[in-house]
């Protein structure tokens, strides 16, 4: 398997935001998302995970609430996107689509 890539600066949050947009997760299970819907090509490590969190619900785009793990019932904090993370998802999604345009442009050209 190819090594896993780095994630452009900005997207981290994106795919946070995004699959945050699907149902609350725990930070683990955001990672494990992430690096399942990009077949592993996205392994997002605590290190960068957890500050990504902090700085998006400092942001008020992600709200934490506290809860007990089903199974488990080890105490986890679950992250839910907020009416003000849809909005910034949607301006992401937007950016996101116009810098992909652009790159692609690019490697169009033939010289």
């Amino acid at each position: 398997m190819a090594k896993p890539a780095d994630l452009l600066q900005g997207t981290l949050d994106l795919l946070i935001l995004r699959t945050l947009e699907l149902q609350p997760l725990h930070g683990v299970g955001i990672a494990d998302r992430i690096q399942q819907v990009t077949n592993g090509v996205f392994q997002v490590g605590p290190g960068s995970l957890f500050p990504a969190l902090h700085r998006l619900a400092g942001r008020g785009w992600i709200a934490g609430e506290w809860g007990e793990q089903a199974g488990s019932g080890r105490r986890v904090k679950s992250y839910s996107l907020t009416a003000a993370g849809k909005k910034q998802l949607a301006a992401e999604k937007q950016n996101w689509r116009t810098v992909l345009r652009a790159i692609n442009q690019v490697l169009a050209e033939e010289n």
